[in-house]
């Protein structure tokens, strides 16, 4: 049985994901690789997808975590 916590923290993984790759995208959708003066842009929108395969997993490991701790009683 999962926690609030869990639930909370697989909710927040999930949304965190999500938001960071829709924005990413939407930034290289914005910008674009056939544009060759704008590389900020394209860096930050690479960023963005890479931030979404980072912080989505992390939290989503987190939360798993947290129901393995030992209870104390």
């Amino acid at each position: 049985m999962l926690s609030i916590i869990q639930k909370t923290g697989m909710v927040a993984a999930l949304v965190s994901f999500v938001i960071c790759l829709a924005a990413g995208m939407w930034i290289l959708t914005k910008t674009g690789f056939d544009r060759g003066d704008d590389a900020v842009s394209v860096a930050i929108g690479l960023y963005f997808i890479g931030k979404a395969f980072f912080v989505g997993p992390m939290l989503l490991l987190a939360s798993a975590r947290h129901g393995m701790e030992p209870k104390h009683e």
